[in-house]
C-alpha cells in the first residue's frame, strides 16, 4: 500500500511543480476573459436590439435645495441618464459623477424642485435609450440631517424601543429564581417561541428587502448566504469551550436579539426619513411591549446563576442599544441591500440562539429525567409566538 509523504518530506521541486498547476488554469482564465473581452465573439448574434438597462433607486434626500437621488445602474452595458421628469415635468438636473454609468456604478441626481411637504412626487428617469425608470416619494418631508440635536431625540426612541424593554424583562430575574423545574421549562420554552416569531419575521424582512435592491447585489441568495455563515460561525464560536450555558447563553441571546434591534432600528430610521410612517406614542409604545419578552429570554438561563448587577446592565446594552445604531444609519444612509444583510446576519444569530437554548432545555430536562414535550412546554413556545404575533400587529404600518 502506498503511503503519502508527510509534508516536510515534499522536496522543493514538488512544491514549485505544485504551484505551477495551481497557476496554469488561472492563466489560462486570464488570457479567456481578456480575449473574450477584446474579439467580443458573440457580436455576431447582435441582431440590433438595444443593450439590457436596469436602474434602482436606493437613496432620496429631500431639502432646502431640491430633490437628490442616488441611483444604481445594473444592465448589461454602461447607461447614460437623458432626461429626469418629476410629476410629468422634465426639469433640468445634473448628475454626479457625469457620462455613462457603468453596471453596478452609482451616481446622484440633483434636481431643484420645489416639493411640496406633505405631497407624494414621482420622479421617473429616462435613458438613452428611451427606457424609463419610476420612483415614488410617498409623503414628502424633509431628510434628517446629522445634527446633535436630531441625533439626540433618535436615540431617546431608539432607547424607548430597544434598551428600556429589554431592561424591563430582565426585571422579572428575581421572579423566575422561584419557579421551580415546570416553571424553568415553561420560560425556556417561551424562549424558543419568541425566537421563533423573530426569525420568521426577520427571514420574511430580509427577503422583502431583498427584492427591492438592484440584482446585481442577488439579494435573496445575500440574505440566505450570510444567515447561514453567520449560523455557523456563531456555532463555531459558542461551542469551543463546550455548549454554552448560564451568563455564556444569556450572552448569545442578548447577540441574536441585539441583531434584531439593531435590523428593527434601520426600519423605523428608514420609516423617519422617507416620510412613510409617522411614529407617534401609539406606535412607540407597540415596540415598547412587543420588546418587553426579548428580556425574559436573555434572564432565562441564567436563573441557576447569582450574575453582578454590571451583567445586567451589559446584556441590556447589548441587545437594545444597537436599536439606536441601527436608526442612525437608517435614517441618515439608507440601502435595501445592507438592510437585507444586517437582517440576513440577525436570522443566523437567532437560529443559532434557538439551537442552543433548545439544546440546554433537552439537556437539563434529560438530566432530571423527565418527559420534555409536556403541557408547560406547549403552552411556554405558543404563548411566545402568539404574543410577538399579536404585539407585532402594533408596529406594521
Amino acid at each position: 500500500m502506498n503511503e503519502v509523504a508527510p509534508q516536510s518530506a515534499i522536496s522543493t521541486s514538488d512544491r514549485i511543480r505544485r504551484f505551477l498547476w495551481l497557476l496554469a488554469p488561472l492563466l489560462v482564465l486570464a488570457i479567456t476573459i481578456a480575449w473574450i473581452a477584446a474579439a467580443d465573439p458573440l457580436k455576431n448574434f447582435n441582431n440590433g436590439a438595444p443593450p439590457v438597462e436596469a436602474v434602482t433607486f436606493e437613496r432620496t434626500v429631500l431639502n432646502s435645495a431640491g430633490m437628490q437621488f442616488q441611483i444604481r445602474a445594473g444592465g448589461s452595458e454602461a447607461m447614460t441618464v437623458a432626461q429626469v421628469q418629476v410629476d410629468d415635468a422634465y426639469w433640468m438636473f445634473t448628475m454626479t459623477p457625469a457620462g455613462p454609468l457603468a453596471r453596478g456604478s452609482t451616481a446622484w441626481i440633483s434636481i431643484a424642485y420645489p416639493w411640496v411637504l406633505g405631497e407624494a412626487h414621482r420622479i421617473k428617469i429616462v435613458t438613452q435609450t428611451g427606457t424609463t425608470f419610476e420612483h415614488e416619494i410617498a409623503v414628502a418631508v424633509p431628510t434628517p440631517e446629522a445634527t446633535q440635536g436630531q441625533l439626540q431625540q433618535q436615540a431617546i426612541v431608539g432607547a424607548i424601543v430597544g434598551i428600556l424593554p429589554v431592561a424591563i424583562g430582565l426585571m422579572f430575574y428575581p421572579a423566575m429564581r422561584g419557579i421551580g423545574a415546570t416553571g424553568m421549562s415553561f420560560v425556556l420554552a417561551l424562549t424558543v417561541g419568541l425566537l421563533t416569531f423573530l426569525l420568521v419575521d426577520m427571514t420574511f424582512e430580509a427577503l422583502e428587502l431583498a427584492a427591492e435592491a438592484a440584482a446585481i447585489f442577488q439579494g435573496q441568495a445575500m440574505v440566505l448566504l450570510a444567515a447561514l455563515s453567520t449560523f455557523l460561525l456563531l456555532m463555531a464560536i459558542g461551542r469551543r469551550a463546550g455548549r454554552p450555558e448560564g451568563i455564556a447563553l444569556a450572552s448569545y441571546i442578548a447577540i441574536g436579539i441585539g441583531l434584531h434591534n439593531f435590523g428593527e432600528g434601520l426600519a423605523i430610521g428608514a420609516a423617519f426619513a422617507a416620510g412613510s410612517a409617522g411614529l407617534g406614542t401609539f406606535l412607540v409604545l407597540g415596540f415598547a411591549i412587543h420588546n418587553v419578552t426579548e428580556g425574559i429570554g436573555i434572564a432565562a438561563p441564567m436563573v441557576r446563576n447569582r450574575p453582578s448587577l454590571w451583567v445586567f446592565v451589559a446584556l441590556t446594552l447589548l441587545a437594545g442599544a444597537p436599536a439606536v445604531l441601527g436608526m442612525w444609519l437608517g435614517s441618515l444612509s439608507y440601502a435595501p441591500q445592507w438592510s437585507a444583510l444586517a437582517l440576513g446576519v440577525g436570522a443566523g444569530a437567532i437560529l443559532q440562539v434557538m439551537v442552543e437554548v433548545t439544546s440546554y432545555f433537552l439537556r437539563t430536562t434529560r438530566q432530571e429525567g423527565k418527559y420534555w414535550l409536556t403541557l408547560p412546554v406547549l403552552s411556554g413556545f405558543l404563548i411566545g409566538v402568539a404574543f410577538m404575533y399579536v404585539t407585532a400587529a402594533l408596529i406594521k404600518v
